[in-house]
């Protein structure tokens, strides 16, 4: 379950429970709502179709400015060099739910994907071990091919 938000001139896929760094914004008491939803998505591969009134709630975090960027300007041969530093402002917030119609999706209903993936890995290791077991076996059986092929030649 998740939403694509727009703010700062850019987009965000944001899940409830998500930390997003995003561009400075106006908050009030350390709270912000998105109201520019673009995209939500309820199941996996499904989006919803009517997006009125849909809206992200989140809580900010921290607030900050991000690492230094150099922008250094250079004309060859006309002794031309121009040094420049630049740090952009950032908001560190936290999503706490996402509304869309009627309903409300907060953290308790975030699905959790890692689960799923740990369960599938085991899957993976099982179907390797048999793998690994069969190549065993069969090597067993040419050996044991090979060697009665020698005594029949030695009688």
């Amino acid at each position: 379950m998740y939403a694509v938000i727009k703010t700062g001139g850019k987009q965000y896929r944001v899940a409830p429970g998500d930390t997003v760094r995003i561009e400075k914004a106006e908050h009030n008491d350390g709270a912000i709502e998105f109201s520019e939803v673009v995209a939500v998505s309820l199941n996996e591969g499904k989006f919803e179709s009517d997006l009125s009134g849909a809206k992200v709630v989140a809580e900010v975090v921290s607030e900050g400015r991000g690492d230094k960027l150099l922008v250094f300007h250079y004309k060859r041969k006309k002794q031309y060099k121009k040094l420049q530093g630049h740090r952009q402002s950032f908001v560190e917030v936290k999503i706490k739910e996402i509304f869309v119609g009627n309903f409300s999706y907060d953290t308790a209903a975030k699905h959790h994907p890692a689960k799923h993936h740990a369960a599938k890995q085991t899957a993976v290791k099982h179907t390797a071990a048999k793998h690994t077991e069969a190549k065993h076996t069969e090597a067993k059986h040419v050996e044991a091919k090979h060697t009665e092929a020698k005594h029949a030649d030695a009688e």
